[in-house]
């Protein structure tokens, strides 16, 4: 089945408005952005496409909403992962496109307590069972609990003769044995409602397992394209949140006035206007970055092994801008800016979940130090 590359429709300002004013009171009550999913979903902000255009609607989105951005992240990375498979011939996920169609919802159930290896190593176990997977352990964060209807997951198998394994499969909402928590509390992104799920034996049947693969890295293009669309679209997000940070201290430059220069506005004030225009220039520089690095992947351009050290890169140096960026508005927007309610406090508190998604600086430099130096002995 031949599928649009583009979204079904675009992200008109009036939708963007009313996202953004839904925002602020998502965050202050701990709450699912239940609305915006189901005014996003209508809109056809679900569907599949390019990565490029993926991005750039992610980018924009966190302007006006960031944690409602990065839980659909979620989504749209399994969309991205089938896309790219599909197009490179390789059928496995054709069925996860035919359920986007159909409206359903993806996410993840990856991380684990304690485990730093992420993708290559599990302390989830899994068991061989009539006709599928059994599936035991405790995964963190988990983006969209909420609302996610199918849930891509990983463990280990202790294989009765040969090598471990890690199974890659998806569980269905209406599974047996799997308990959300609904435990939620964090200091930012508090929309996405990223509770923790128990997996008690819940099964993943055969014909929903993606990929069975030995322990550790691996070359393997089911891995590669789940970092591709992951660390692109996160990128994306963090770099909307620093668009939007810039915006509002440029209006409050603007609107402050300062008694010792006569009531001239910050906006003539020359360490305001540099300090600005620095973080005007490091936010200039993620753009290429991200646009050269999702047309490769949409083109299915081979970039060998530079490709984790670019991916993982690009999504280290858009976080770390982005935190620049909204310390540096924070910095100029005056006292005003530390109210809890202010929005700029907000994404204050939003950016600095940048550093606890994969790949974190330590696994960033290590990457890109084995690629220049090559493996430690």
């Amino acid at each position: 089945m031949e599928r649009s590359t583009e979204p079904s429709s675009s992200l008109s300002g009036e939708l963007l408005a009313r996202v953004r004013e839904r925002a602020a009171g998502y965050d202050e009550r701990n709450e699912f952005f239940a609305d915006d999913l189901d005014e996003l979903r209508r809109a056809g902000y679900l569907a599949p496409r390019g990565l490029e255009r993926a991005s750039t609607d992610q980018r924009l989105l966190a302007a006006h909403a960031p944690a409602t951005a990065l839980g659909l992240t979620m989504h749209l990375v399994w969309m991205g992962v089938a896309r790219d498979l599909a197009a490179a011939g390789d059928d496995t996920l054709a069925w996860v496109l035919d359920d986007i169609d159909a409206g359903e919802v993806f996410a993840f159930a990856l991380s684990e307590a304690g485990n730093d290896a992420v993708m290559t190593n599990s302390t989830t176990r899994v068991d061989r069972v009539d006709g599928g997977w059994a599936f035991t352990g405790t995964k963190i964060m988990t983006t969209l609990s909420p609302a996610w209807t199918r849930l891509g997951v990983l463990g280990r198998y202790e294989a009765a003769a040969g090598e471990p394994q890690i199974v890659h499969g998806f569980l269905t909402r209406d599974t047996a044995d799997i308990e959300i928590v609904p435990d939620w509390n964090a200091l930012g992104m508090r929309a996405t409602q990223s509770f923790t799920t128990k997996l008690n034996g819940a099964v993943v049947p055969d014909e929903r397992v993606s990929r069975v693969l030995p322990v550790g890295p691996q070359r393997d293009r089911f891995l590669l394209a789940i970092s591709a669309n992951f660390h692109t679209l996160i990128a994306s997000v963090y770099a909307g949140i620093a668009d939007r940070a810039l915006e509002l201290a440029v209006a409050s430059a603007h609107r402050r006035t300062r008694l010792s220069a006569d009531g001239a506005p910050y906006a003539h004030d020359p360490d305001t206007r540099r300090m600005l225009a620095a973080a005007a220039l490091d936010l200039d520089a993620l753009a290429p970055q991200l646009t050269a690095v999702a047309r490769d992947v949409d083109g299915g351009v081979d970039r060998a092994d530079r490709w984790q050290r670019d991916l993982a890169g690009l999504k280290h140096r858009a976080v770390e801008t982005a935190r620049r960026v909204v310390d540096t508005a924070m910095r100029a927007s005056g006292g005003g800016a530390y109210r809890a309610d202010g929005e700029l406090a907000r994404l204050q508190r939003d950016v600095l979940a940048g550093v606890y998604h994969p790949s974190d600086t330590e696994a960033v430099h290590a990457s890109v130090a084995a690629h220049l130096l090559g493996p430690l002995p």
